[in-house]
């Protein structure tokens, strides 16, 4: 199918014109006789001379009423012919013009004796032109028409003087009829080359119209032959009477010759809309409405006097009444195209061995490279589902080809189902894709999760947290009474894996009882219903294993452990004492007996990390920080005889740092595929509630501490004590060096690519050994509490540290920092699936645009930019920001705030 440009007319911000050239034809005078005997006819200006003068008004009609008043030509004497060539301007746009306007236009003769019901005005003759034609497309260019005499223009819908006749074809006409219907043919021709359609050849085109200009004189001569002499003034006034207006007026021999102006493309006609409110929220589209464009819901606005609760001023009067069907419902053009495009290729017999060529194969590369979150044509769908069992071997294509489906069809959705069974092995990102809230046929989410049957247990850690979201999207229902039932592919396949793993069944347990937790207004009910089902199907499988009884008990036991720390977290931030009456309050607690923490058998596997047994706790390495939530820091005897201290805190939400934490150890994952170790060491943590979690507690300093402690390059100062090597590179060991430096490119990168902000010298942190990293994710997808923040944090200690911006040490940071990032942008598919599917897991920074989240992740990627392009541009950040002044003036204002505070 050719592709057709065109311009819809509610765009189209711009005046009505219309240019009046000219006025074509002639009538027989009437007999000198007759206007001698009345003086009305003998005073009309078009009886006395050919040539007389006339002006037109124009006027806009739609719906039988008039929309503008009417605008005339100026005043003109007219010698050889009645020739305006003028352009008129009407008050109006075509973005506002009904689909049945049309143009009024009326000629004027002039009577000095103005005993007429025009005043001195008498109509010579008036034409209607409409201004769409039967397709709904804008006329343009030259037009000819018919001009009805001694009437003005009637603009009503069913006119009686409409601009464009069709000329009657009798089968048996005479001569005359048939070189009349040869001139309307060549006259068709002739408009369609003045506009363009026909190419213009000099040569040719000038022998065409001196032929034509000979055979038009021969065909008005025997016209004028054969036509009779025409009636009288007086009688052609008289049929004009009103006792002759109810006959319909038929067209005289003159035409009024005017031009409309001309467009680049077509001008379809498309209603009016009135500027769509803001968006508030959206519902999950299901699979069949996938790539559906619904119109936003509506802004509610009050009358006056009514209050609201809303924190939102509603001070318009007008109400706007909303129809979702309107924007939800298919384009019926556009659904008709495709029914007729793909029912050539239902059935599949010939589609089987349909081979692109290059041009639709560089075509279907061009699709297949596109990013998850870009939205196919209706052309592209077309094309992918005409080459469908072409792409089976292409893996990449699948989620392409789901999305092409039309899953509202039963025939094609059946044929779609088929053509799956036989589709090449797809990647993890492609199954992860086909997860997400967009699609909901049980078959597509079914073959999805028979691709993550061949991820290992350690690989399907890494998406376990998105894939507990996924849930909410299955087909899951709740029955009258809270009756859960549900079919879910995923969810039978996640019990199956927790049941058989401890590590698996460990962060599947704690994940489904935050989500449990979750009362907000967003989580809903229902969807907590859904989560305490599969809790309750888990736990209920999980006995019928050998060993799974005692893994139900432990997972009981950990809920004790959690429940014990919770309480003394909460007193402890409820307390009005000092930190270190608090620190005491705590050591007391843990000390207590009957709090079971001082011996801990038999040894519980940690929730944090279920493969650290602890056996006790260490009440005298306890710490109380000084903050608002005042979080805890516990230190537990492992079976290996070593100190596992960890962070509890209660009142805050860790689901973001969480996610956060989770993409971070994804990414090491990815960079190590790829042969780049870049010293990740990203601290555990876990959320066991909506209002609690805790972390593994990293040994290190802040670079605020370190800053404090060390004046001159204090990173450096902090790494050489700890690492001292008079042969090493700075006075320190060349392994610690390059631990710092590799790590600092990997987290520089990372925070980049996730839009990590409120970042500072307090929350930048190094182990003894060299390890850097980042802790407080608070703020995340560009989201940053002081203006004007960096996108990339790379403070100047940390530069120093590496010997300065000039040293070896800081181009190979720099060289780091783009190896990571190719290797990351190749990954990205993955990673902005992983975001898909948290838009509905109530992640704060998440939550705020949830429409926006996944495009601010995939905007750092730069996925427009070729990878030369992308490594200058992720230069020209980290350049920016080494130059600039405004992260230096931050960390000082900081550190100011925080001294006050101290």
């Amino acid at each position: 199918m050719e592709p057709f440009s065109f311009a819809s007319s509610d765009s189209l911000d711009y005046p009505v014109k219309i240019r009046i050239i000219n006025l074509e034809g002639e009538e027989a005078p009437i007999l000198f006789s007759t206007l001698l005997d009345d003086a009305n006819l003998r005073h009309i200006g078009s009886n006395q001379s050919p040539y007389s003068d006339l002006y037109v008004t124009v006027q806009v009609w739609a719906g039988s009423k008039s929309l503008t008043v009417p605008v005339q030509t100026s005043f003109k004497t007219f010698r050889a012919e009645r020739r305006w060539g003028e352009w008129l301007e009407l008050p109006v746009t075509y973005s506002v013009l009904p689909q049945n306007a049309r143009l009024a236009i009326t000629l004027w003769d002039l009577s000095p004796t103005g005993d007429g019901p025009y005043g001195h005005s008498i109509p010579f003759g008036g034409t209607t032109l409409p201004l769409f034609d039967k397709d709904n497309q804008l006329h343009k260019g030259r037009q000819k028409c018919h001009v009805y005499r001694h009437i003005p223009a009637d603009g009503n819908d069913n006119t009686k003087t409409p601009a464009l006749v069709p000329r009657p074809r009798p089968k048996n006409g005479t001569p005359e009829d048939k070189d009349a219907d040869e001139l309307d043919r060549m006259e068709a021709l002739f408009k369609k080359h003045e506009m363009g359609e026909i190419p213009r050849v000099d040569w040719l085109d000038q022998l065409v119209f001196r032929g034509f200009e000979r055979r038009g004189l021969q065909t008005a001569r025997t016209s004028r032959k054969a036509k009779a002499i025409r009636q009288t003034e007086a009688a052609r006034y008289d049929a004009s009477s009103e006792s002759n207006e109810k006959a319909k007026p038929e067209p005289s021999e003159y035409f009024l010759i005017v031009e409309l102006p001309r467009f680049d493309f077509p001008v379809v006609f498309a209603d009016y809309e009135y500027p769509a409110p803001p968006v508030s929220s959206f519902q999950h589209l299901s699979s069949s409405q996938s790539n559906i464009l619904l119109k936003p819901p509506p802004e509610v606005h009050f009358g006056p006097g009514i209050s609201v609760d809303d924190d939102e001023a509603y001070d318009s009067r007008l109400i706007r009444v909303y129809d979702p069907e309107v924007g939800a419902r298919d384009n019926p053009a556009e659904s008709k195209h495709r029914r007729l495009v793909r029912s050539q290729h239902r059935n599949g017999i010939l589609d089987k061995d349909l081979k692109p060529n290059a041009k639709v194969r560089d075509e279907l590369n061009m699709i297949m490279s596109y990013s998850p979150t870009h939205t196919l044509s209706p052309e592209e769908k077309d094309l992918i589902w005409k080459f469908r069992y072409h792409l089976t071997r292409n893996k990449k294509a699948l989620t392409k080809f789901v999305k092409s489906v039309n899953w509202l069809d039963h025939a094609e959705s059946k044929q779609a189902v088929q053509v799956l069974g036989k589709w090449t092995d797809i990647d993890v990102d492609d199954a992860l894709e086909l997860l997400g809230p967009t699609f909901d046929n049980s078959a597509v989410r079914a073959f999805s999760v028979e691709r993550l049957r061949k991820a290992d247990d350690q690989e399907l850690l890494l998406y376990l947290l998105q894939l507990v979201q996924a849930l909410k999207y299955e087909h899951i229902s709740t029955q009258p009474g809270h009756e859960v039932t549900h079919d879910s592919s995923l969810a039978q396949f996640l019990i199956s894996r927790a049941i058989h793993s401890l590590t698996l069944g460990n962060y599947f347990w704690w994940y489904l009882m935050v989500e449990c937790d979750d009362n907000s207004q967003d989580q809903g009910e229902e969807t907590q219903m859904i989560y305490k089902k599969i809790a309750y199907d888990f736990m209920a499988e999980l006995v019928k294993r050998p060993d799974g009884k005692e893994t139900r008990k432990t997972l009981l036991r950990q809920a004790e452990w959690i429940a014990i720390l919770s309480k003394i977290s909460g007193e402890i931030k409820e307390a009005n004492e000092s930190i270190a009456k608090r620190i005491e309050r705590v050591k007391h607690f843990l000390a207590d007996p009957k709090n079971e923490l001082v011996t801990i058998d038999p040894p519980l596997p940690l929730p944090l990390d279920p493969s650290v047994e602890i056996c006790g706790v260490v009440p005298e390495d306890t710490v109380v920080f000084k903050s608002s939530l005042h979080p805890i820091k516990v230190a537990f005897k492992t079976t290996s005889g070593r100190k596992y201290p960890i962070l509890f805190k209660t009142g805050d939400d860790l689901r973001q740092d969480q996610l956060v934490i989770q993409i971070i150890t994804l990414m090491d994952n990815l960079l190590l595929k790829e042969n780049l170790d870049l010293k990740l060491s990203p601290y555990k943590i876990l959320a066991t509630s909506t209002s609690a979690g805790l972390s593994q507690f990293v040994p290190s300093m802040t670079f605020q501490g370190i800053s404090s402690k060390f004046r001159a390059n204090p990173a450096q100062a902090y790494l050489k004590q700890n690492n001292p090597d008079a042969q090493g590179p700075f006075g320190m060991r060349k392994e610690s060096l390059d631990t710092f430096v590799r790590s600092c490119a990997g987290y520089c990168v990372i925070t980049y690519i996730l839009g990590v902000g409120d970042r500072h010298l307090d929350n930048l942190l190094l182990a003894p050994d060299g390890h850097f990293f980042h802790a407080d994710f608070g703020y995340i997808l560009g989201r940053d509490p002081k203006p004007f923040a960096p996108a990339m944090k790379l403070s100047k200690e940390m530069v120093d540290c590496m010997g300065g911006s000039n040293s070896e040490y800081y181009r190979q940071f720099k060289q780091y920092c783009f190896l990571a990032y190719s290797a990351l942008r190749k990954n990205s598919n993955l990673i902005l699936n992983l975001f898909s599917l948290m838009v509905d897991a109530n992640i704060p920074d998440i939550k705020l645009e949830p429409d926006k989240a996944v495009l601010k992740v995939r905007e750092r990627f730069h996925l427009e930019l070729s990878e030369e392009d992308a490594i200058r541009h992720l230069e020209r950040i980290m350049d920016d920001n080494l130059n600039a002044l405004v992260p230096v003036v931050i960390d000082k204002l900081h550190e100011l705030v925080q001294h006050f505070r101290a």
